[in-house]
C-alpha cells in the first residue's frame, strides 16, 4: 500500500467509510455478521477483529492519514448517545473526521444541531439497518440543518447486501429533491442499483458515491459493477471517494485498492478517489 501512494504523489489516503463505535456496540455488529444475520445472508468473516488501539495502528499503517468513526442507531434513543461517544473518540483520535449520526425521533433536530455545533464533519445514516424512511418527516429539520452546514452525509441507501424496506434510489431521490443542496455520499457505490445511483450523482452535484467493497471479487460475484457504467466513474470522477468498511471486511485492506488500481482508468482517477477528493471535501491537510 505503501509503494502504491508513494508512487501516485499523495500524501496517504483519505478513507471516508470506516466504523469505530462503541466497543458493546460493535461486538453486537461483529456477532450479527457471524450469525448470518438476515441482512447479509451470507458468510461474512471478520479481518480485523482486534481492540481499538490495534485497529487504529492497522489502518495508519495502511496508509489512513483522515479516516471516519462511522455509527448509527437501529432504534430510537441511539443517536444522541452515539454521538456523545464519537465526540469523544474524535476529541482523543486527530486524525479521525469528527462523525455523528441521526434517527427519526423526537429531539432529533436538536442532537444534530448539537453535534454540529461540536465540531461534527461527517453524519451516517444506514436506512438498511434502522429501517426507516429519510423522508420521515421527523427528520426535516436535521437535513435542513446538514443541508445549510454543507456537512456531507454518508448514507447506506442501496440495496445491498440485501434489500431494506427504504432502500433503493426512489426514497433518495425524493429526499434529494426536496434537498438540493445536501452532500450526500452514496455508500458501497449504491450496490447493486449503480446506475441509478450514478443518475443521482449527475443530476445533483451534492452527490458523492464511495467505493466501499465495490469492485472488489467479494461483491463482483454478488452484485458486479456494469462495464457500460465506467464511462461515468470518470466523468464523475471527483466525486468519488475512497471507502473501505473497515475492520467489517471479508478479505485483507489492500483488496480494496488493488480492485480500484485494476479498474485502469488511470493514475489521475485512482489519485483523486484515494485522496485528493477527501481531503478537498472535508479540507485534509497534508
Amino acid at each position: 500500500m505503501r509503494e502504491l501512494v508513494e508512487r501516485l504523489g499523495i500524501p496517504g489516503l483519505v478513507d471516508v467509510h470506516t466504523h469505530f463505535m462503541p466497543q458493546n456496540v460493535l461486538d453486537k455488529v461483529w456477532a450479527y455478521f457471524d450469525a448470518v444475520g438476515p441482512l447479509t445472508g451470507m458468510a461474512w468473516p471478520i479481518t480485523y477483529r482486534e481492540e481499538e488501539d490495534r485497529r487504529l495502528a492497522l489502518l495508519r499503517g495502511f496508509g489512513a492519514v483522515a479516516f471516519t468513526a462511522m455509527l448509527y442507531p437501529h432504534k430510537p434513543g441511539m443517536g444522541a448517545w452515539l454521538n456523545s461517544w464519537a465526540a469523544d473518540f474524535a476529541s482523543r483520535t486527530p486524525d479521525c473526521l469528527h462523525t455523528a449520526t441521526l434517527f427519526p425521533e423526537p429531539g432529533v433536530d436538536r442532537y444534530v444541531r448539537e453535534a454540529l455545533d461540536a465540531g461534527a464533519r461527517v453524519f451516517k445514516v444506514h436506512l438498511q439497518v434502522g429501517g426507516f424512511d429519510p423522508n420521515d418527516p421527523e427528520l426535516d429539520e436535521a437535513w435542513g440543518a446538514l443541508a445549510d452546514s454543507g456537512t456531507p452525509v454518508v448514507v447506506h441507501c442501496g440495496s445491498g447486501p440485501a434489500p431494506g424496506r427504504f432502500t433503493g434510489p426512489e426514497p433518495m431521490g425524493r429526499l434529494l429533491a426536496r434537498h438540493p443542496r445536501l452532500r450526500v455520499i452514496v455508500a458501497h457505490m449504491g450496490m447493486p442499483e449503480y446506475g441509478e445511483f450514478l443518475d443521482l450523482a449527475q443530476r445533483y452535484e451534492g452527490v458523492h458515491l464511495d467505493t466501499t467493497m465495490a469492485f472488489t471479487d467479494f461483491s463482483e460475484r454478488l452484485a458486479p459493477f456494469p462495464r457500460e457504467e465506467r464511462a461515468r466513474l470518470v466523468a464523475l470522477g471527483d466525486r468519488i471517494l475512497l471507502g473501505s468498511d473497515f475492520p467489517n471486511i471479508p478479505y485483507p485492506y489492500l483488496h480494496q485498492l488493488q480492485a480500484l488500481e485494476r479498474l485502469g482508468l488511470g493514475d489521475d482517477w485512482l489519485r483523486g478517489v484515494l485522496y485528493e477528493n477527501g481531503a478537498a471535501l472535508f479540507h485534509v491537510k497534508p
